[in-house]
């Protein structure tokens, strides 16, 4: 059975220098938070931090106590098969319904028969009824 859900991401802007990423990851472990999925992107000067955790609303009060600004959005978490051919099935489902990838990120190790794949969609409501048929 495959899982694909509606949840919530947080994106976690902080200073783009060493230690950033450890500090989160320290702060979410602290809590005993635990992170299903992360992808980091950098500008100059920052980077923005988006991951899905198991509790997203005690993370996003850990972060926001320790100063750093953090954006909560609804995402998709869509466990998939790990074959050729998996990832163009879902996007173009999605495109025939005029829903829009705006970006995604996935991780499977080598051999694995399934991955998690997160989708930052147009319209994540409309995109989970999609996938599901």
């Amino acid at each position: 059975m495959q899982t694909r859900r509606i949840t919530k991401q947080l994106a976690i802007f902080l200073d783009n220098r060493p230690g950033m990423l450890a500090r989160v990851a320290d702060a979410l472990a602290d809590a005993k938070i635990n992170i299903y999925a992360i992808t980091t992107s950098d500008t100059v000067d920052h980077t923005v931090i988006r991951l899905v955790v198991d509790d997203y609303r005690r993370a996003l009060h850990v972060c926001e106590e320790r100063g750093s600004l953090v954006v909560e959005d609804d995402v998709l978490m869509v466990e998939g098969d790990n074959k050729p051919g998996e990832m163009a099935r879902l996007a173009r489902k999605l495109a025939k319904a005029g829903i829009n990838i705006e970006y995604c990120y996935s991780a499977t190790l080598p051999g694995a028969g399934k991955g998690l794949l997160i989708l930052r969609v147009s319209n994540p409501t409309k995109a989970l009824k999609v996938l599901k048929l």
